[in-house]
């Protein structure tokens, strides 16, 4: 049977004692300050803590480790932050000395590789600034292939990106993915090329227009697809529910009438049958309000009205598939979540994908962020890292990253 690993190569294939090895890896993480005078440091190290099997096994195993990250400009720390504190905070988790480049390439960067002792490392500089970088530059691929013997790419995240860093240079040296891209990848085949079943997709936070492929996609592969968050206005409009002012651009009509056109509703795909509901522009005066009940002439609801979370019996119906399940994937809140009046859906949903004894993987920033919130991260099978790579590679979509470890070329657009 294929799989999405088919053709993968990992550091099990790598021969790296004594030889440098180019870590891509996500370091881009935030970064604090307390005032402008005073030093920046990592807010939130969890991205670091996530590299750190990759880093130590090489570390191990006598590479000579050079690691390469983007970390992205934030607010009040400079056009282009630099990666001193991420080196500061990775030396104090390994215990080992992290000094860091003067930059990403040139002479001096790589006599500093070229000095590393088996089982030491080096951080380069913020690669995302480095010319030619968001270009997949050949010249800034081929500088950083001087760096290294080997490749290893550790950055799900940054897989849908086809970077000098990330595309570019995996063509150049033997490339293979680290410990966390592969046990993202097999988390991942377990929904695209063998779920336990039933397994059950719940789907909420993003427009529809946006995630059209990925609805079809879950549509295929699962035996359910409970849609909320604002994914579901769209559908509800074109099923003939009053919306009121409820978000719904117009581009997103056609997209959920394709969808349902497809015949997988009602049966494969489960939307709201209740809608936790506000008054436009006071979101905290809310009222559980079936959508079939919803009349823009009715002076009660009307078009001031708006949806801001699915309602009690949806989440229950919700929450009952995922109990049933044998495989869930879940990614978007069922609403907003700035407020808790307004999470009520995504709690019970975050609640039940932590209890069920199935296979959970979740996907998707916010919808991390929410069982970070919950304290349920540690209650479900997989948490992915890879944000939208995650769900690019779940709709089916090639993502240059992988494609280059795996020794495929990108094809140019005209």
């Amino acid at each position: 049977m294929s799989t999405i690993m088919d053709g993968l190569s990992t550091i099990d294939d790598l021969d790296v004692e004594g030889r440098r090895v180019l870590l891509r890896t996500d370091f881009n993480v935030p970064l604090t300050s307390a005032s402008p005078a005073a030093s920046v440091t990592v807010a939130d190290d969890t991205r670091i803590r996530d590299a750190l099997p990759t880093i130590e096994e090489l570390l191990r195993r006598g590479a000579r480790l050079v690691l390469v990250s983007h970390l992205e400009q934030q607010a009040r720390l400079g056009p282009s932050p630099s990666m001193g504190p991420v080196a500061e905070r990775l030396a104090k988790l390994t215990g080992a000395k992290v000094p860091l480049a003067p930059g990403v390439t040139g002479p001096e960067v790589r006599e500093l590789t070229e000095r590393l002792a088996p089982g030491a490392m080096l951080m380069l500089e913020n690669v995302r600034f480095a010319a030619g970088e968001t270009a997949n530059d050949p010249r800034l691929a081929s500088a950083l292939a001087e760096l290294a013997d080997l490749y290893v790419d550790d950055a799900l995240v940054s897989a849908d990106l086809a970077h000098a860093s990330t595309e570019g240079v995996a063509h150049l040296l033997p490339s293979a993915a680290g410990r966390l891209m592969e046990r993202e990848i097999l988390a991942l085949s377990a929904i695209v090329d063998r779920p336990a079943r039933p397994l059950v997709a719940i789907l909420g936070g993003a427009r529809v227009g946006d995630t059209l492929g990925l609805v079809r996609r879950f549509l295929e592969l699962a035996d359910l697809v409970c849609i909320g968050g604002a994914m579901c206005v769209p559908f509800l409009s074109v099923l003939g529910h009053a919306i009121g002012q409820s978000p719904c651009p117009a581009e997103d009509l056609e997209p959920a009438r394709l969808v349902l056109a497809a015949g997988a509703w009602p049966g494969r795909l489960a939307l709201p049958s209740d809608l936790l509901l506000g008054r436009a522009g006071e979101p905290t005066g809310v009222e559980p309000r079936a959508p079939d009940r919803l009349d823009t002439a009715d002076d009660r609801v009307g078009s001031h009205i708006v949806g801001l979370d699915i309602g009690p019996e949806t989440a229950d119906r919700y929450a009952a598939a995922i109990d049933e399940a044998a495989t869930v994937f879940w990614s978007g809140p069922m609403g907003p979540i700035e407020l808790p009046s307004l999470a009520g859906g995504t709690r019970v949903i975050a609640e039940a994908v932590a209890s069920t004894s199935a296979t959970t993987i979740v996907g998707g920033g916010s919808t991390v962020q929410v069982l970070r919130d919950y304290g349920l991260q540690d209650r479900v099978s997989h948490v992915s890292t890879g944000e939208g790579a995650t769900l690019k590679l779940l709709e089916g979509r090639e993502l240059p990253g992988l494609q280059a470890l795996r020794g495929v070329p990108i094809i140019q657009s005209a």
